[in-house]
């Protein structure tokens, strides 16, 4: 799946995943891996050095400034065991990822080229028109009337919603093929996606302006399609619809508008939950709904849009970023604008996290081309939309003077910050007409219960597991409130301690990871939360990361996707024909081959390594 190894012995010259130093104690320090997969640590005999190893781990420590155990201090404690937590992931990731890569090759595709040397980028083409019917499989599958990855419900969309007097029970036949066709489609693209990222990885110097271009060709489908996975955009128009008849989103939910056509369709959930957006979305929503002259339908469409150019504003920030950073553009470009979580869940779900993320990595591209006002204001405006974008803006205070800045010196910077910050939500907040109302609605989204959040789901677990010994006295509610109180706390720790060594480990990625751990300790997971962290990393990572970027990317848009057990329950009360065709369907879709273009997802030296020793 993730064919980024590289041979024993073979080295990555572009300077794009540098080598990762290994090792700890009395071991010296070797090359933990090339790229992203491992080889083993560089060994140097002790005797060849001149140096009695023993003595020097077990013998005379004082000798050399080394405590005995006894007489270690906290942080040595606390040190030593974040050094074996380290190096236990380091084995399990090393294991994970080599298994994977083995299946992948040995089990798909991939194994049936010859390899051969890179030529070049004449066959962009061909992930560009696959990209694309994948996608339009989509779109066909969710235009279905009783499809069960959008609502169904009348005057929702332009087409594939049912009629307000359709009676009778939906057909089986048309939803087993509407999830087929979905998931069939989000097969294909997440594996043309994933060979064109390992490619760019291994090759750089794709055409910025060809990646555009499929950018575009990819978005049609999920434009025309009605919302997907989610309702929130319905929501989003409700909450524009109230902000310009200037009710209150901060203080009242959608349910306010009475019997406005704006009602139905948002989630019941939310139908009574006051705003938890920044003034600056409230500002540009109410806008639109005003353009659209109060129109539910073509509001919900002037969202999407608003999305869409989103979209195009990540692009864009994100090779100013990979440019400031000596990345590739391109790789860059594709593993965020072009990654299928930001368009299905970004796009396809018009969720404003894209609004948000937009903002972000242009200020961080600003910041790292040295225009740190600049950079703060645009991190504020992405604030403005959605809170966690602030963490962005203390990384950005944190390193503007460099790395050789004292801590009293580094309190210049965070005022300023601070004073942009606060004129631009000041400034926002008299536009919007609703004051700072947001911020007591932040944890509006922990009415979610989510298996895919640990800290939910830790919670989850303990609350049945104390009611099933008789302890009833104890809600599940208590339970959750410690379990995600725990989770924030290690979230805001280890974000802390990222940027306190963000500007030796990169400051860049460091917020990237940081970003990714508020959203994997939170209250709620969902799969659009992941974009915050992915789209910063997508011009930032290191090493092993980049496995992880990916694997991120193609599982996310599954996180809570419908139709899955539907299909199942579908295909065992089909008639044999029906099972059959699905079955064909999905395993062509994960098996056939895609093009040639593939071999070069895997470096050559490895491949005839592999080949030769087959």
């Amino acid at each position: 799946m993730f064919g980024s190894g590289v041979a024993v012995g073979s080295r990555i010259s572009d300077g794009s995943v540098p080598e990762w130093p290994m090792g700890s104690g009395c071991k010296p320090d070797g090359l933990a891996y090339g790229g992203s997969n491992p080889s083993w640590p560089t060994k140097v005999n002790p005797a060849i050095m001149g140096i009695d190893h023993v003595q020097l781990c077990v013998g005379d420590s004082k000798k050399y400034g080394v405590t005995d155990r006894g007489e270690r201090s906290f942080v040595g404690r606390v040190n030593t065991w974040a050094r074996a937590v380290r190096h236990t992931y380091e084995r399990v990731a090393t294991r994970f990822e080599s298994g994977v890569e083995l299946l992948e090759h040995r089990y798909t595709p991939l194994g049936w080229f010859t390899p051969g040397p890179f030529e070049g980028w004449g066959f962009l083409w061909q992930p560009a028109v696959l990209g694309f019917l994948a996608l339009t499989s989509i779109l066909a599958g969710v235009s279905f009337t009783n499809s069960p990855f959008k609502l169904n419900m009348a005057n929702t969309w332009f087409f594939g919603e049912p009629s307000a007097s359709q009676v009778g029970t939906p057909s089986v036949t048309k939803y087993i093929v509407s999830v087929v066709l979905v998931w069939g489609g989000l097969l294909l693209l997440m594996r043309v996606w994933l060979r064109l990222a390992e490619v760019m990885k291994l090759h750089a110097g794709a055409s910025l302006k060809k990646l555009w271009w499929i950018l575009a060709l990819w978005s049609v489908p999920m434009i025309v399609a009605p919302p997907l996975f989610s309702r929130d955009v319905f929501s989003y128009a409700a909450q524009g619809e109230m902000t310009s008849y200037h009710l209150s989103p901060y203080l009242y939910g959608p349910f306010t508008l009475g019997s406005s056509p704006y009602v139905p369709p948002v989630d019941q959930l939310w139908i009574n939950s006051p705003a938890p957006y920044g003034p600056f979305f409230l500002f540009l929503d109410g806008a639109i709904d005003r353009i659209t002259a109060h129109h539910e339908l073509w509001t919900v469409l002037g969202l999407r849009l608003l999305e869409v150019i989103a979209v195009a504003m990540i692009g864009y920030g994100v090779t100013i970023l990979a440019k400031g950073l000596g990345r590739d553009p391109g790789e860059a470009f594709l593993l965020s604008a072009m990654n299928p979580l930001v368009l299905l869940t970004l796009v396809g779900g018009a969720h404003n996290d894209a609004i948000m993320a937009g903002f972000l990595v242009i200020g961080l591209g600003l910041a790292v081309q040295r225009h740190p006002v600049w950079a703060l204001f645009f991190c504020s405006l992405a604030t403005a939309i959605k809170a966690p974008a602030a963490i962005g803006l203390a990384f950005v205070a944190w390193t503007w003077l460099g790395p050789q800045a004292t801590l009293k010196q580094k309190i210049r910077p965070f005022a300023i910050g601070g004073a942009v910050a606060a004129a631009t939500l000041l400034v926002t907040s008299y536009l919007a007409g609703f004051g700072f109302g947001w911020i007591n609605n932040l944890l509006s989204n922990g009415t979610v219960r989510s298996w895919a959040a640990p800290a939910t789901a830790v919670g989850m677990a303990l609350g049945n597991l104390i009611h099933a010994v008789g302890l009833q006295s104890i809600s599940i509610t208590s339970v959750l409130s410690v379990t995600r109180f725990i989770g924030f706390s290690a979230a805001v720790a280890f974000s802390l301690w990222l940027l306190w060594h963000s500007e030796k480990r990169g400051w860049v990625r460091s917020l990237g990871l940081s970003l990714i751990l508020f959203v994997e300790l939170g209250a709620v997971v969902q799969p659009w939360y992941l974009a915050w962290g992915l789209v910063v990393l997508a011009a930032s990572y290191q090493g092993r990361e980049h496995f992880w970027l990916l694997l991120l990317s193609i599982t996310g848009p599954f996180i809570g996707l419908p139709g899955g057990r539907q299909l199942l329950a579908g295909l065992v009360h089909s008639n044999p024909l029906l099972i059959a065709i699905a079955v064909a369907i999905l395993g062509g879709v994960l098996l056939l081959p895609m093009g040639r273009w593939t071999q070069w997802s895997w470096p050559e030296k490895e491949l005839l390594v592999t080949d030769v020793s087959a």
